[in-house]
């Protein structure tokens, strides 16, 4: 082949491998302005979904109540109105956030208005009753959302103190095929959340708190203070004591739940004991006058038909 035949092969090889890089460079650039529009195109959805709920916020019942209470937060009144129990006890119902403080404020302050603005429509007092009236009904109003608080916060511990012996069991299954403190943790707080509806939520938030930045001790503390249990409190010194030293944890923890076992044995033993006396009082009231009836119904019936004839 000649020199000529050989330059017009180069050449014309030279003109296919630029006809298919202009071709790879268009479909890549129809590609990149697909994607593009794509992406355009969810961007503008959702920023006419944000306008929308801009413009259509959702007014809910609680609105005005939250929007009193951050108003009241910084005052002297909010902090008058929110002690420290208060401040336990939102903590121990998960409600310990600004909007939940907020509620809290707004309730006690509306509840109280409107238990005064009651007793002076309804009982239209004069004089020096008329104060006492007031007075006590802005202790009603203020004094009635803590007390639900307190009830509610009573049910958390009470569920606490219940998950505490299968959260243990957990942990040591998890602990015995091989997994570490941290990831053991992690699972309890995310995949067996629902197993432990009170503690998980803790877990999940004292691991949100340590991947943060926060070290372990630091995140624990609230699950280990919160509830006021001393066997939660252990249970969050072994963690820690394990999570900076590491160590076995197998055994601590099968004393710990044998010991909590124990605790919940002699638990049901006292409440058998107590409901047994209680039947007892129940019988003596209830039972007892029907037996004296029956035993002596038909001696009384007798008496009262031979007396009768005697008459």
């Amino acid at each position: 082949m000649s020199g000529a035949a050989w330059l017009a092969a180069a050449v014309v090889a030279l003109c296919v491998l630029m006809a298919g890089g202009g071709v790879a460079m268009f479909v890549r650039d129809l590609r990149q302005q697909r994607v593009a529009r794509h992406l355009q195109g969810a961007l503008q959805a959702r920023a006419g979904a944000s306008e929308r709920q801009e413009q259509t916020p959702p007014a809910h019942w609680w609105s005005g109540l939250e929007i009193l209470g951050r108003r009241l937060s910084d005052g002297r009144l909010g902090a008058l109105l929110l002690a420290g129990e208060d401040r336990l006890l939102l903590d121990q119902a998960g409600w310990n956030d600004r909007t939940g403080t907020a509620l809290y404020l707004g309730a006690r302050v509306t509840l109280a208005l409107f238990f005064a603005l009651l007793a002076v429509v309804l009982a239209a007092p004069r004089g020096p009753t008329a104060a006492v009236a007031i007075v006590g009904a802005l202790a009603a109003g203020v004094l009635l959302p803590k007390i639900v608080l307190r009830s509610w916060a009573a049910r958390i511990r009470k569920r606490a103190a219940e998950e505490l012996p299968l959260l243990v069991d957990l942990l040591r299954l998890l602990q015995g095929v091989g997994f570490s403190m941290d990831q053991s943790l992690q699972m309890l707080g995310e995949q067996l959340g629902g197993a432990l509806p009170v503690l998980g939520r803790e877990l999940r938030e004292a691991n949100t708190a340590y991947a943060r930045g926060r070290s372990r001790p630091q995140s624990l503390r609230r699950l280990g203070e919160s509830f006021g249990s001393d066997d939660l409190r252990s249970l969050v010194q072994v963690i820690v004591q394990v999570s900076q030293h590491g160590g076995s944890v197998q055994e601590p923890l099968r004393q710990f739940a044998e010991r909590l076992r124990e605790q919940r044995r002699a638990s049901l033993k006292e409440r058998v004991g107590k409901l047994s006396v209680k039947m007892t009082v129940v019988m003596m009231l209830t039972l007892l006058p029907a037996l004296m009836l029956v035993l002596g119904g038909p001696a009384i019936i007798a008496l009262s038909s031979a007396m009768s004839r005697m008459n």
